[in-house]
């Protein structure tokens, strides 16, 4: 059976038409309920019998859900028609944002890729006495509990759990796997009669656990503490505070689903070649320390890695990719938006990105106590919105939105975007891309409704396909006709290469060491070659030049010319005095010779300065027919006969 609308105007507070959503969406629709949820819950359980419902509504998403199970039908497809285009002041027509919405639900959710976690329960639980011992008085029934006390205190009387003094210097690892190193630890001397005592004090003491409760009110043991799975902390001043970090503790025991959110690709990874550091982006904006160096690439983490997509963002050559959902996810929900809004008789949406709590929120209390959001503005729910970069904005208008405005919430890493969104507007022009750093939805309504001169779309929309390399030089392509150059901000992934030909002796160290093979040889002559497209402005070929010719100009050539292999800098190749193969670069050879024939004991006499402007094998030749050879070995002794052996034996 064909997927149904399972339609409802929640009290008639939204205007809906069944016929006109079928024609543009092409899906059959119910009738148009008033009150699904409660009245009408009996029609509600018919449309999910079938197994085809899409229910346009969010907010009772629970409820629908619970009738499901009930009624032993799998649960329905869902859509928010309401709260993100009927509840709405705007008086233009809602159907081609509702049929761009229904559109994006009905595409295939994406599979997410976990690994199990495995917490056995053990705890560590660190502070003062009087906050940690009626903290591990509770979870002891629970949890394996071990205190690391860390004033000076006597031993607590109760054996129900361990106790140990001392202080953490070192912690690695996450949710299953903590790993930390203590000194000054004193352990609880157990023996004889009368109080407790502690041991002897040592230090460099191992102690792994599965769960970290910190209620010692200090520095954070690990970078981003909230985003430290496993890790709880909580201000030993607050009785609210260390009790709902109890209670979550508590629930960390059995075996979890971690997402993996992030690929990595080693192979194209532009950390460093040779032992000169290259590209660090992910290193120097990854907030929790999931991504360390290893070699010439990076290492991820991940346990530690939770999902904020700044690192993918900000790679240069895909070698990190975004994965829950992956970047070809999300351009196929950003055309389907685009494509469907313009089908349904729209003409320049605009998109608004936001995150699943916050964005959420504000769009839902806006919608109902606000005058919701413009019939223009169509929301985008992202896992990560750290993650969604210059390419994902660019992608967006080239798609045929006007403009993309990205809602944050007071929990998104900005560092990101606060580097992506400069790019993005280099690339795509000025007033198509905005921040919306807000909190009251009466706010966010003003800024989206008092929106002036929004750009006209673009005439010719593309379809993003391809690496995010790719999609954004498409993208570039479509929103600057021409063959424009654009000037990019610093640290950008896009931009040419400069050689001062003075300086540059055609070394080619550049050559052999560029991660992505953007500068290139010639077999046949001294010739440094360049393709723009391919440069990740990595900077070790700035850095690995021993002349000191090379700089690096970030930009964006929409030419043709970046997709071909254009010569730097090229010169005349020397000439073998004796058999006449090409080799070398003459200036180079005629340098040396200026500077060693007749100046250097080696090149004292006419013959051996004659062998530096030599071929490898006519010097090799020159060389072994000299007076003084040097691959001449001493006089071969003589081959010893069975004569020679016979006749110095006494018996013959």
């Amino acid at each position: 059976m064909p997927k149904q609308l399972i339609l409802c105007d929640c009290s008639g507070t939204q205007k809906l038409d069944g016929d006109a959503l079928a024609q543009a969406t092409g899906l059959g629709c119910s009738r148009v309920h008033s009150a699904l949820c409660t009245d009408e819950i009996g029609q509600a359980a018919k449309a999910i019998e079938s197994g085809e419902a899409i229910i346009c509504c969010r907010q009772e998403q629970r409820v629908f859900e619970e009738l499901a199970a009930d009624i032993g039908a799998p649960e329905p497809a869902f859509a928010d028609l309401r709260d993100r285009a009927g509840w709405s002041n705007d008086s233009a027509p809602k159907l081609p944002k509702m049929a761009a919405l229904l559109a994006e639900a009905s595409l295939p959710a994406a599979r997410e890729k976990t690994i199990d976690v495995i917490s056995e329960g053990l705890c560590l639980i660190i502070g003062a006495s009087d906050v940690v011992l009626p903290a591990a008085e509770k979870l002891a029934p629970l949890l394996g509990v071990t205190v690391l006390l860390t004033d000076d205190c006597a031993p607590p009387e109760n054996r129900d759990f361990d106790a140990i003094r001392g202080r953490v210097t070192r912690a690695k690892g996450a949710l299953g796997q903590f790993d930390l190193t203590i000194d000054a630890l004193q352990q609880v001397n157990p023996a004889g009669r009368g109080a407790l005592g502690w041991g002897a004090a040592r230090d460099g003491g191992q102690t792994a656990c599965d769960v970290i409760l910190d209620l010692g009110g200090g520095t954070p043991m690990f970078p981003a503490p909230q985003k430290r799975e496993g890790y709880l902390r909580a201000d030993p001043g607050s009785m609210t505070a260390v009790s709902d970090a109890v209670f979550e503790a508590a629930q960390m025991i059995g075996t979890f689903e971690k997402p993996l959110y992030v690929a990595l690709e080693p192979l194209i990874c532009a950390h460093s070649r040779a032992e000169q550091t290259g590209c660090s982006k992910c290193l120097d904006i990854c907030p929790t320390g999931a991504i360390t160096p290893m070699g010439e690439h990076v290492s991820i983490d991940p346990m530690v890695c939770a999902g904020c997509g700044a690192c993918a963002a900000r790679c240069p050559s895909g070698a990190i990719t975004y994965d829950a959902p992956s970047p070809d996810v999300t351009f196929r929900r950003i055309q389907t938006l685009a494509s469907a809004y313009r089908k349904a008789g729209g003409s320049a949406p605009r998109l608004l990105v936001c995150d699943h709590d916050h964005g959420g929120q504000m769009i839902s209390l806006a919608a109902r106590h606000g005058r919701g959001l413009p019939a223009d503005v169509i929301p985008l729910e992202v896992e990560a919105l750290s993650g969604f970069g210059h390419a994902e904005i660019l992608a967006a208008l080239a798609s045929g939105f006007a403009e993309v405005a990205i809602l944050v919430s007071p929990r998104t890493e900005r560092d990101a975007l606060d580097q992506e969104i400069p790019l993005a507007r280099a690339m795509a022009g000025a007033g198509r891309v905005s921040l919306l750093d807000l909190s009251d939805p009466d706010a966010l309504c003003d800024a989206l409704y008092d929106a002036d001169d929004i750009p006209a779309p673009c005439a010719d929309p593309i379809l993003p396909m391809g690496s995010r390399r790719q999609v954004a030089r498409l993208a570039a392509r479509a929103l600057t006709p021409g063959d424009a150059v654009l000037p990019l901000p610093e640290a950008s992934p896009y931009g040419a290469v400069l050689v001062n030909t003075d300086s540059c002796t055609l070394c080619l160290s550049c050559v052999s060491l560029c991660p992505s093979g953007a500068l290139l040889d010639n077999p046949d002559m001294p010739q440094l070659r360049f393709q723009e497209d391919a440069c990740l402005q990595c900077g070790i070929c700035a850095t690995i030049c021993p002349e000191q010719a090379i700089t690096l100009e970030p930009r964006m050539n929409l030419a043709d010319s970046a997709l071909t292999q254009v010569v730097l800098n090229e010169e005349e190749p020397f000439a073998c005095i004796e058999c006449g193969t090409l080799f070398g670069v003459k200036s180079t050879v005629e340098k040396v010779v200026e500077k060693l024939a007749g100046k250097h004991a080696m090149f004292a006499s006419s013959d051996t300065a004659r062998m530096i402007q030599m071929c490898d094998k006519c010097r090799i030749n020159a060389q072994y027919h000299s007076t003084n050879n040097p691959f001449a070995g001493a006089e071969r002794p003589a081959v010893r006969t069975t004569e020679d052996y016979l006749s110095k034996r006494k018996d013959h």
